[in-house]
């Protein structure tokens, strides 16, 4: 083989094996993207509880808790339909923390919303 043709055939393999990484690449990026949504559902529908029948402000505190970490996750997490999932739910604590929680009508209303948003987020995280 010329020098010329040994050039051309490792400049091939090395464009081979350099495509060859690119789809690795791309699937380590696409499994850390699905990894990232996976981890954001699992945390988020782990803070959906809030319980209505302590303290007043212990309540609202947990809500403002809850609302600022869902922001967090929406901010890390790629899938948009879950982004949007996850800041439904934020708004949803920021809204309660506006309300007169001591009206059990309030509350009512509050978690009947509550699982329309979470059942949204279920969707978004399927």
């Amino acid at each position: 083989m010329t020098r010329g043709g040994t050039t051309a055939a490792l400049l091939a393999t090395v464009a081979l094996l350099l495509s060859g990484c690119t789809e690795v690449g791309n699937a380590v990026d696409q499994g850390s993207r699905t990894a990232d949504k996976v981890a954001a559902c699992t945390e988020a529908l782990g803070l959906a509880d809030l319980n209505p029948l302590v303290d007043p402000a212990k309540f609202k505190a947990r809500a403002e808790d809850k609302e600022k970490r869902l922001r967090e996750l929406a901010g890390d997490v790629q899938d948009q339909d879950v982004k949007n999932a996850l800041l439904g739910m934020a708004d949803s604590y920021v809204q309660v923390q506006k309300e007169r929680i001591e009206d059990a009508g309030v509350v009512a209303q509050w978690v009947q919303r509550n699982v329309k948003k979470i059942d949204a987020l279920r969707v978004a995280c399927s």
